[in-house]
């Protein structure tokens, strides 16, 4: 997974991340290569991504391996209430998704803004792990990893395509046969708002 390290103020990203441990190393290395295949084939950037991301979302909902931590609902409302605290710091969330063992957030930065999505993702896994360490000690040692490093983003390219991506979060729970309550506060949310460009 990469940072989005140019994203810009004025511009909205999907963003997902993941607990440690989450996908099996040879499954990552398959998506990487195949990944690189696609765009050394010269199949369109994104189109790249969203056929690595599809495949990616799968291995995470077939859950195969790793810790489902924010099946626990303090934890989900850890993370839900440090999402919503990016609202405070400037940024618009347009919705988000909690899952056992991973979440989807989109996310928007309005025009003239001076922050930028990595260290705000950063902060955010950085805050949450915190949080949720104190949850699940000592069944967690202090040198095991909890997020896993980095994340996807797929820039969002105007409101029809928002729209797709807020449909797809919304049903995301429901998709990965996940119980009523992972489609419900504080485990997502939807904010039907225009994206501004």
């Amino acid at each position: 997974m990469v940072h989005f390290a140019h994203a810009a103020p004025g511009e909205t990203a999907f963003l997902t991340f993941r607990l440690h441990g989450t996908i099996p190393a040879a499954t990552a290395r398959e998506l990487k290569a195949d990944l690189g295949e696609a765009r050394a084939a010269g199949l369109d950037h994104r189109r790249a991504q969203k056929s690595f991301f599809a495949r990616f979302d799968a291995v995470l909902d077939r859950m195969p391996i790793g810790q489902c931590y924010f099946e626990s609902e303090q934890m989900a409302d850890a993370l839900a209430g440090e999402i919503m605290m990016l609202e405070e710091t400037g940024f618009v969330v347009h919705g988000f998704a909690i899952l056992p063992n991973h979440a989807h957030l989109v996310l928007h930065l309005p025009a003239g803004s001076r922050l930028s999505f990595a260290p705000a993702i950063d902060l955010l896994h950085q805050r949450t792990e915190q949080l949720c360490r104190r949850l699940v000690r000592p069944r967690l040692p202090p040198e095991a990893p909890f997020w896993q490093v980095g994340w996807f983003d797929y820039p969002v390219a105007d409101a029809a395509e928002l729209g797709r991506i807020l449909a797809y979060v919304g049903g995301q729970a429901r998709q990965a046969g996940l119980a009523q309550r992972f489609q419900q506060w504080p485990y997502f949310f939807n904010y039907q708002g225009a994206i501004n460009k």
